[in-house]
């Protein structure tokens, strides 16, 4: 379990949903990954990921699909590739990366309360 943290810190981290607008293999990465744009809306606009999905989701697959992410980490490069934002998933029983994604479509750009 992660070190304890006030309410105050867990409002510091901004988690919104976005709609994947574009995705791309990245066969360049260190690890099998996808490239996504993700829009979320006119307030913070489109944002791009690099992101190790390739076990359970194709990137033609993903277009279109609201995910949530964390939108206000500084940018890492990854590669090439300049990563804006941190998609959220978990880890299936064997380490691979499930989305997370709200079950009813929601405005691009909302916030995690």
């Amino acid at each position: 379990m992660a070190d304890e943290i006030t309410f105050d810190d867990f409002l510091k981290v901004d988690i919104r949903a976005g709609t994947v607008t574009r995705a791309e293999p990245y066969p360049e990465a260190r690890k099998p990954a996808i490239k996504l744009w993700v829009d979320f809306g006119d307030e913070i606009g489109e944002r791009k990921s690099s992101a190790q999905l390739t076990v359970h989701y194709a990137p033609e697959d993903l277009v279109g699909r609201q995910v949530l992410a964390v939108v206000n980490f500084p940018p890492r490069q990854i590669g090439r590739f300049m990563s804006e934002i941190l998609v959220l998933g978990l880890a299936d029983d064997a380490g691979a990366i499930v989305l997370l994604s709200p079950d009813q479509r929601v405005p691009d750009g909302a916030r995690m309360h």
